[in-house]
Formats: C-alpha cells, sequence, structure tokens
C-alpha cells in the first residue's frame, strides 16, 4: 500500500511539472497572465508561438508517460491499479500544480501521455473525435471535451478492463470540468474559435 501511495504522489509532483510554466520562466513570461490565462498548450500556442507551445506539450506528454510507465515498477505497486492512478494524478497535478500555485492547464495533454502507455488505441478514436470537432467548429474547447467524452465508449466497445473505463469515466468528467469556462463560452457566443483550421470557412473563402 506505501508503494502505491508513494507513486501516486510522485506521479502527481511529475504532472505538476508544468510545460508552459517551466518554459515561460526561461523566456521570463508567465502565459497565466496572457491570452486566455490558461497554463495550457492552445493558450501558449496562441500567445508564444508553435515552437514554444510545442516543446509545451512535449514536456507535458512526456511527464505523464514517464510517471505512469516508470513508477509503479520502480516502486514495485501492483501494474494496472498503480498505472491508473498515477495517470488521473499526473493530470490533476497539470490542472493543480503544487510548484505553481495549484494553476495549471486543463490536463488533456497529460491524459494523452498516460492513455498512450496505458491504452493506446483509446487515442484513435479520441484524436480523430478532436481533429474532426475542430475542423468543423473551430473551437479548441469543444473539441477537447468531446474528445474526453469518446473515451467511454471507445473503452466499452474495445472491451476495456474495468479500471480502463473507469478511468477514461474519470477523464472525460474531469475534462469537461477543467473546459467549463469554454462550455459556458460557447453557450454565450463568446468563446473564441481557430477559424483558419476550419474546413466550411475556408471552403467559402
Amino acid at each position: 500500500m506505501f508503494d502505491l501511495f508513494a507513486a501516486v504522489i510522485i506521479a502527481y509532483l511529475m504532472g505538476s511539472l508544468s510545460g508552459s510554466l517551466i518554459l515561460g520562466r526561461l523566456r521570463r513570461v508567465d502565459i497565466r497572465k496572457l491570452g486566455s490565462g490558461n497554463a495550457g498548450g492552445t493558450n501558449a500556442l496562441r500567445t508564444q508561438g508553435v515552437w514554444f507551445a510545442l516543446g509545451v506539450v512535449v514536456i507535458d506528454l512526456g511527464n505523464a508517460m514517464l510517471a505512469v510507465a516508470l513508477l509503479p515498477g520502480w516502486l514495485g505497486a501492483e501494474p494496472e491499479t498503480a498505472r491508473i492512478l498515477c495517470a488521473f494524478a499526473a493530470v490533476l497535478g497539470h490542472c493543480y500544480p503544487v510548484w505553481h500555485g495549484f494553476r495549471g492547464g486543463k490536463g488533456a495533454a497529460t491524459a494523452v501521455g498516460a492513455l498512450a502507455v496505458i491504452q493506446p488505441w483509446l487515442l484513435l478514436p479520441m484524436l480523430a473525435t478532436w481533429v474532426i470537432v475542430l475542423v468543423l467548429s473551430g473551437y479548441v474547447g469543444l473539441a477537447t471535451v468531446l474528445a474526453g467524452l469518446s473515451l467511454v465508449p471507445a473503452a466499452l466497445f474495445m472491451n476495456g478492463s474495468p479500471g480502463v473505463i473507469a478511468l477514461c469515466v474519470v477523464l472525460a468528467v474531469f475534462m469537461a470540468f477543467t473546459h467549463r469556462a469554454n462550455l459556458a463560452r460557447l453557450k454565450a457566443n463568446t468563446e473564441n474559435r481557430f477559424e483558419r483550421i476550419m474546413l466550411f470557412r475556408r471552403a467559402k473563402e
């Protein structure tokens, strides 16, 4: 039990190493004071450019992948249970990072990194949903929420273990929660959108 507890705590601490805030310190900028105020990849792209955002995604993906892939084995915890708990702990750390005043991102990239280790096939429907919704609507937040929700039917359809299905449900609900401001802006018709990536927008122009 102590091994499992230690793995989860370390996974949270690793997830707390937010890519945008680490790279932002090197650039002497806090993206939480810019754009949407979120320390995630989308705001990093909007405020700091492609290469900065790419570095953010690599760090956030890498933290989760290392936490899920290595910690259970190092600490001798039961593999699947430890990986699932470490996965959520890393996502929680990214959203509420202890190193950065508990103000982080929204957990999407970290969730992708964790799932890439636990059940990589789940990334196919998740990324397909994200791309389709983004191209059709231009709303990154909506695309991310629906991509998270797609994990649940995908895990059920592909006969995932009870633990994996439970993780997918928790991640879907958690991503909807962290994107609640985006959903509120969508309802108020004030949400920002990437019009340049919209398929039908391009066709009209």
